[in-house]
């Protein structure tokens, strides 16, 4: 018997609203480790306002969060990350002047031993050490830990700002359309690495407008509607037809119809 994924995550429940624009109603989600949960909709449906929400970067308005059972309150992207969620955002926000070692520790740099540490000198070696191990685990092959960002093709500062999140996350990492400005050979290459983020243990959210990617690689698949959570999937129980229809609403549209005949 395959043993169950772990639940790291559960909402319920949760709702933000701006003034009066509702932009998330009653959605509820949870995030298993060793997944690839996709959340697809439709611009406007709330995808970016439930990733805020679980980033810390906004509070929900109603709802509850527990991870791992326990009910958590995210008041800054600080609050996540304390419980072991990380995001990596469309711009990446990586440094292109600065190495892949600087920063993969951009901000949380490991200052020397001793008196050395305490004059604020960094060392630059651990990082360096820890950098390449990170990139190994993940089979990330980049010539050196000391190239700089700006000399890396698309897919590899995709790779770098994944190997970042996974430095930091020891739960969750949410990817936010991960490879909307790759070829195909990058594309493969970042499904591939998420594949791997996967079988590490962690929980992983590809929040996705690319069909092909989701069928790729999503263990499930939640689909956002108008702020609200129109249907859910397993794998190997959704097909193009039936995102599409969850998606557009018009399989809600084809059941009232058949209602309204009976």
């Amino acid at each position: 018997m395959q043993t169950p994924h772990p639940v790291l995550l559960e909402a319920q429940g949760l709702g933000k609203s701006y003034g009066h624009v509702t932009a998330l109603a009653g959605v509820d989600l949870t995030i298993r480790g060793g997944e690839i949960l996709a959340l697809v909709g439709d611009n406007g449906a709330g995808k970016s306002t439930l990733v805020k929400i679980l980033s810390g970067a906004h509070a929900p308005n109603a709802g509850t969060i527990r991870v791992e059972g326990r009910e958590v309150t995210f008041n800054s992207p600080a609050d996540a990350a304390a419980a072991g969620i990380q995001t990596v955002y469309q711009d990446l926000a990586l440094a292109g002047d600065l190495s892949i070692a600087s920063n993969i520790y951009l901000g949380r740099e490991l200052l020397m031993p001793g008196i050395l540490g305490r004059m604020g000198l960094l060392d630059r070696s651990a990082m360096r050490r820890e950098t390449a191990a990170t990139l190994d685990r993940l089979e990330i092959r980049l010539k050196s830990v000391e190239t700089r960002v700006s000399d890396l093709s698309g897919g590899q500062r995709q790779s770098v700002a994944i190997a970042r999140a996974l430095a930091w996350a020891s739960r969750i990492v949410l990817l936010d359309e991960p490879t909307a400005a790759l070829g195909v050979a990058q594309t493969r290459q970042v499904l591939e690495l998420m594949r791997r983020v996967r079988g590490l243990g962690l929980g992983v959210v590809l929040i996705s407008h690319n069909m092909q990617d989701v069928f790729a690689v999503a263990d499930r698949v939640v689909v956002l509607r108008l702020g609200r959570k129109s249907a859910e999937f397993e794998r190997g129980r959704f097909n193009v037809e039936s995102l599409v229809s969850a998606i557009t609403g018009a399989d809600q549209v084809g059941s009232e119809m058949a209602e309204a005949d009976q």
